[in-house]
């Protein structure tokens, strides 16, 4: 196992904790009373144990508490950054790109100072690793992701008479597919699930709703194409 590999095992980490690990419900009343949420504290303890548990060695738990600690402390003032007037819209984004940059950082300095050595002899393929990850972040990260856009650019469209949630399966599904005919270059699959999505119609006196669902779709294939594009590099 190498740098990149202990980078991505780190990050499937980083999915696991704050997408699949914490519902809405959890994370709003995290980002809500910050440090005074008991979450928050489970949430830390939590980073720490996927954090090790996710290295494959035991050297790496000073590592882990260092990311468990900084992960902590950013969501414990996250509820100051989303009360904020100029970057509140923007709290998720910085929210994750601070994560992402100390694990980053945290795990490129465990790599030069006490060297990548894996406590479990486990072969580990990067591109099985990186296809992983991409499916991964194609469920509920992405409608996470979609959904906050949708917030920074302030547009809301009411979903009167619809089936509760089935947008974000309908999303999931789409993107699974479009992931998979990508790694197996059937590109032409992925022109005709687009024609198939193209046959959702509402009427002329919906046009906001319409609006809605293209930028939803174009979201959503922009998501998988781009993670498909990624896996087929390697």
């Amino acid at each position: 196992m190498g740098l990149k590999e202990l980078l991505l095992l780190q990050f499937i980490a980083h999915l696991c904790l704050d997408y699949f690990f914490q519902t809405g419900k959890l994370a709003k009343q995290k980002n809500t009373i910050g440090f005074k949420s008991l979450f928050l504290y489970w949430h830390a303890l939590t980073c720490f144990a996927l954090s090790w548990l996710f290295s494959l060695q035991f050297g790496f738990a000073l590592a882990a508490a260092i990311i468990a600690i900084t992960h902590f402390l950013t969501d414990g003032f996250k509820r100051h950054l989303i009360s904020s007037k100029h970057f509140g819209r923007y709290a998720f984004f910085i929210d994750q790109a601070m994560h992402l940059a100390i694990i980053a950082i945290v795990v490129m300095l465990y790599s030069q100072w006490h060297g990548i050595h894996p406590s479990f002899d486990i072969a580990i393929n990067f591109k099985y690793l990186l296809m992983i990850t991409g499916y991964l972040v194609c469920l509920k990260p992405a409608n996470i992701f979609i959904r906050e856009i949708f917030k920074v650019t302030e547009i809301q469209v009411s979903s009167d008479n619809e089936m509760p949630n089935a947008g974000k399966v309908i999303g999931v599904l789409e993107r699974i597919l479009t992931v998979t005919f990508i790694i197996v270059s059937q590109y032409s699959a992925v022109g005709f699930l687009i024609a198939a999505k193209s046959i959702l119609r509402y009427g002329n006196n919906e046009t906001l709703k319409t609006e809605y669902v293209l930028i939803g779709t174009m979201l959503s294939f922009g998501i998988a194409v781009i993670a498909g594009i990624i896996i087929n590099l390697f």
